[in-house]
């Protein structure tokens, strides 16, 4: 684990919630009703921040207590106790400090993620449904929504590209580990010869913004384009054009989305998305910027892929950001990518 005193600061925690509870009090404190909202949001996040504190802390003055039996009376049963009650409070310190991490501005939000194939027809766009169920399962483990927001289904399999709004606590701060290239090593189920094949999917993933993020979108540096919505599974198939794909001129920026029948709504749904878009292109600018007053040169293109994941000749996910390995490449195609998005977090403190 890193050092949490750099990172939490208890006793300014609890005053910051002493000062919020005081404002909560004031008779006009409802008079902003989004505002006092935001307060109520912010106060129970950082109870919930210093309460797990202080649970933990318990919990390792309880273990210092039986630690002192096991050493005088020296019970085979008391230290096995021991050693799985130590066990669980370092997993859930490790959790705790990640939860302490996710400190940026947006990471509490949801996310938008999107998947795009790269040249390769069939194989790449099979390669980005593998990558959307293990997105999907990901999900479910976290007990988060996930809303479909545009699907574009491949000609002879997977897709061609899919947007999806995964809802839930600290959704963005997770998911942006997962921003990048995706690179796939395996013998193609679709080549009857038998070829190893490499296949590429980008993974965008941005916050979903709240209403009181000032981004202006002008009318006229808009184009709004609608058209019949397409399903896959379950989903429905409109009879209508109430599918909605809005782009911003000025920096060729494109959001589609089609998970609701009224055109008005998946309109309202992709002002939104772009509006994210716009966001995290400015922030990205910056940065860029930055790294170039640093002297940093980072090539964006299919060949600076994050992660590869070799199904053929070996089993091995490798992230190349973080260099961490992981062998069961089942676990991880089913939702497992947990140890992907620490390492990740953790490196970029």
């Amino acid at each position: 684990m890193t050092n949490l005193g750099g990172l939490f600061d208890l006793e300014k925690k609890r005053t910051d919630i002493a000062d919020l509870e005081n404002e909560m009090t004031a008779p006009n404190f409802w008079d902003d009703q989004k505002n006092a909202q935001k307060i109520i949001d912010q106060v129970n996040h950082l109870k919930n921040l210093v309460q797990t504190f202080d649970q933990h802390v318990e919990a390792l003055e309880n273990l210092e207590v039986t630690y002192e039996f096991v050493k005088e009376e020296d019970d085979q049963e008391l230290r096995q106790e021991l050693n799985e009650e130590l066990e669980k409070l370092i997993k859930d310190l490790n959790q705790y400090e990640l939860l302490i991490l996710l400190s940026d501005p947006h990471d509490k939000n949801n996310a938008i993620l999107e998947l795009h194939p790269g040249a390769g027809g069939t194989e790449s766009q099979d390669w980005a449904s593998l990558l959307l169920r293990m997105y999907t399962r990901w999900a479910e483990h976290k007990n988060f929504k996930v809303e479909t927001l545009n699907y574009l289904p491949g000609e002879e399999a997977g897709v061609k590209s899919v947007t999806l709004l995964i809802k839930g606590h600290n959704a963005y701060g997770y998911l942006k580990a997962e921003k990048g290239v995706h690179r796939l090593v395996r013998i193609s189920p679709f080549d009857s010869s038998g070829r190893r094949h490499t296949s590429f999917v980008s993974c965008e993933v941005t916050p979903e913004l709240n209403d009181d993020i000032d981004i202006e979108i002008k009318s006229e540096e808009i184009k709004i384009d609608t058209y019949r919505a397409s399903g896959a599974g379950g989903q429905h198939v409109n009879t209508t054009d109430s599918a909605v794909r809005i782009t911003h001129i000025p920096t060729d920026t494109v959001v589609t989305c089609q998970s609701e029948r009224s055109q008005i709504k998946n309109r309202e749904q992709a002002l939104k998305m772009l509006k994210s878009k716009l966001y995290q292109l400015e922030i990205e600018k910056q940065q860029a910027e930055l790294n170039e007053l640093r002297g940093e040169q980072k090539d964006i293109g299919w060949g600076s892929q994050i992660r590869s994941y070799v199904f053929h000749p070996y089993s091995m996910i490798k992230d190349h950001r973080t260099n961490l390995e992981i062998g069961n490449t089942q676990s991880v195609m089913d939702g497992g990518i947990d140890p992907f998005i620490d390492a990740y977090l953790r490196q970029n403190v």
